[in-house]
């Protein structure tokens, strides 16, 4: 028999769809829900939380992409286990990246404004409902070189101390690190050509390739931040280093997860 949500008192300010979410994550990280559970279906969780199943698949679907779960076709949704939910690609400060090279390391900010969420925003952040952001764009360098375009979206419902914050002392993604825990976090990598209107900017000719990293986290649910690194030329790589995983009692190892 499936093990009851426990609600928390409703917050007026929190959408339902967060709740569900924070409730759920909060079962899987406390270990209340061990690896292997079998998670209440979707048609049940709509019943409990009296709700439309378009927004619990939705829960389920962010809980998928962030690895805490794994959604199995007639089979139904799995708590993962805790190996599998390990990132091999773990969040890099650019300023060690820079030294790694043996380079001297500045960055600049660009641009700095806290704002309303747009319609691209709010899909950026996950939101369902408009919120107040910041929105910063920074240029690090390595030596002369602009090094990597950092654009990066602050939620600030989640982290209102940002909206003070100049950024003059420690660069956004370097302060987020030292100042807001995060629950889960999702990655893309991509290569694309870098825009026209920022060849100038990043010191390359036109036609350029790129280096794209988009990453968004989260707390307990609530967006955190979205940010989008842009690392111009072909000199930039990813490297992750890591062991076998641990086999589990039954001795099937865990798939490690990038």
């Amino acid at each position: 028999m499936a093990t009851p949500i426990t609600r928390p008192p409703k917050d007026p300010a929190t959408s339902l769809h967060q709740r569900i979410l924070q409730e759920i994550e909060q079962n899987i990280l406390s270990g209340k829900w061990v690896p292997g559970y079998r998670i209440p279906s979707e048609n049940d969780l709509a019943i409990q939380y009296q709700c439309s199943r378009m927004t619990v698949n939705k829960v389920l679907t962010q809980l998928a992409r962030a690895n805490m779960v794994e959604r199995k076709r007639k089979a139904g949704t799995v708590v993962l286990r805790s190996q599998s939910r390990s990132a091999v690609l773990v969040i890099q400060d650019i300023g060690a990246e820079v030294a790694a090279l043996d380079l001297p390391y500045r960055y600049e900010v660009l641009a700095l404004k806290k704002r309303r969420s747009l319609r691209t925003d709010m899909k950026l952040l996950d939101l369902e409902k408009a919120e107040t952001i910041l929105d910063v764009q920074v240029l690090h360098y390595a030596g002369a070189r602009p090094f990597c375009l950092e654009s990066r979206l602050i939620n600030l419902e989640t982290v209102p101390g940002a909206a003070v914050e100049n950024f003059r002392d420690q660069s956004p993604g370097s302060w987020l690190r030292s100042h807001v825990p995060w629950t889960s976090a999702e990655h893309r990598i991509r290569v694309g050509l870098v825009n026209p209107d920022l060849t100038d900017l990043l010191k390359v000719p036109e036609g350029t390739p790129g280096l794209i990293i988009e990453r968004s986290t989260w707390l307990q649910g609530r967006s955190v931040t979205s940010v989008r690194l842009l690392y111009p030329g072909e000199g930039h790589e990813l490297v992750a280093r890591f062991s076998p995983v641990q086999t589990d009692s039954s001795g099937d190892g865990a798939d490690g997860v990038l």
